[in-house]
């Protein structure tokens, strides 16, 4: 069997989130990251921002020698590969940006949108997000939003969305949806993780969930113990049990790039869940003390893949939760949409 490293370099390997990044690629290249779903403006950023930090993205695309390939087709992930960049997948973790004016998704999504998670937290327009305690559900704005959606291959994350609005979202949408970024309620009883009855619906309509290493969502709650890989690796095998092996990957929930210790997204009207504040109150608040002990950057990933084939998986399974697995998903979805 080929060694961790051999497997983990040979692989395409995509991280299903990023929640920032300055346009630095040293971590992630040390990481072996291929390609990567960035989230290209803040969680409750209005049209004129998202506007304002897509064209950033642009300039930095568009720049001499610029590391970075702009992923739009399933196709973009071979040729970042070929051309040794890394493969920028445009997203977003809210809908916030288009308001009740849908006509934006068709402009959004000609500016490289290609997934975009219908909620953030809390509701916006087209639903509740997982901290809203009434569980309204998705509503007929939503559902318009899922069709066009369908229509121009942008694909739906539910990471974020509530119970209600999730299986509305699941059972309204006639593409596979994603998790992008969420771990196991079973084993950390949190409400960004997903219940096993979330997780069949994703997976048994050709779905996916990305397993995650931040640090609230893997852990116990014993303040005397950090998560590490293992408490990580816990989740992934209940993923695994409930979703079956060819529909888990992984979505850190990192920030990378060269001034990753200090950047955030922070500011002093985002309202954050009371299980980051718990963990930060024991452990820390800068980035790095978010995530697990011994895995807090892109560079520490291939400890997971050497983890992996310690405890046996085969060579094509952990090629398939590197990326495989994404990509062939994604295949589906933005194969579907039409040109506009």
């Amino acid at each position: 069997m080929p060694t961790a490293k051999e497997i983990h370099d040979d692989a395409l390997v995509i991280d299903g989130l990023v929640y920032h990044c300055d346009g630095d690629v040293t971590d992630l290249k040390a990481g072996g990251i291929n390609a990567l779903n960035i989230t290209t403006c803040f969680f409750e950023a209005d049209f004129p921002e998202a506007c304002q930090e897509i064209s950033r993205w642009h300039g930095i695309l568009n720049a001499p020698d610029s590391p970075w390939l702009q992923i739009e087709t399933a196709a973009d992930f071979d040729r970042a590969r070929a051309e040794d960049k890394i493969g920028l997948i445009m997203g977003w973790q809210n809908s916030r940006p288009i308001a009740d004016e849908l006509h934006r998704l068709y402009f959004f999504r000609r500016l490289g949108l290609r997934i975009m998670q219908l909620t953030y937290n809390f509701r916006n327009a087209l639903g509740d997000g997982c901290l809203e305690p009434e569980e309204a559900g998705l509503t007929l704005l939503g559902r318009d939003a899922i069709r066009i959606m369908n229509e121009t291959g942008i694909a739906i994350d539910l990471s974020h969305v509530g119970q209600q609005t999730m299986k509305d979202a699941i059972e309204a949408s006639e593409q596979p949806v994603l998790i992008t970024h969420a771990n196991a309620r079973a084993l950390a009883n949190l409400e960004r993780n997903k219940t096993d009855d979330i997780i069949r619906m994703v997976t048994e309509r050709g779905g996916l969930i990305g397993a995650s290493i931040y640090g609230p969502m893997c852990w116990d709650g014993d303040a005397n113990r950090k998560p590490t890989i293992d408490d990580f690796l816990r989740h992934l095998d209940h993923l695994v049990e409930v979703a079956g092996i060819e529909n888990v990957g992984f979505g850190t929930d990192l920030a990378t790039g060269a001034n990753y210790p200090k950047m955030g997204f922070e500011r002093t009207h985002w309202r954050r869940w009371e299980g980051i504040n718990k963990f930060n109150r024991v452990f820390g608040e800068d980035i790095p003390s978010r995530y697990l002990a011994d895995c807090n950057k892109h560079s520490d990933l291939p400890k997971v893949t050497e983890a992996l084939v310690q405890r046996g998986w085969s060579t094509e399974h952990i090629q398939g939760y590197l990326g495989g697995n994404f990509r062939r998903v994604l295949d589906k979805i933005w194969s579907a949409g039409c040109s506009v």
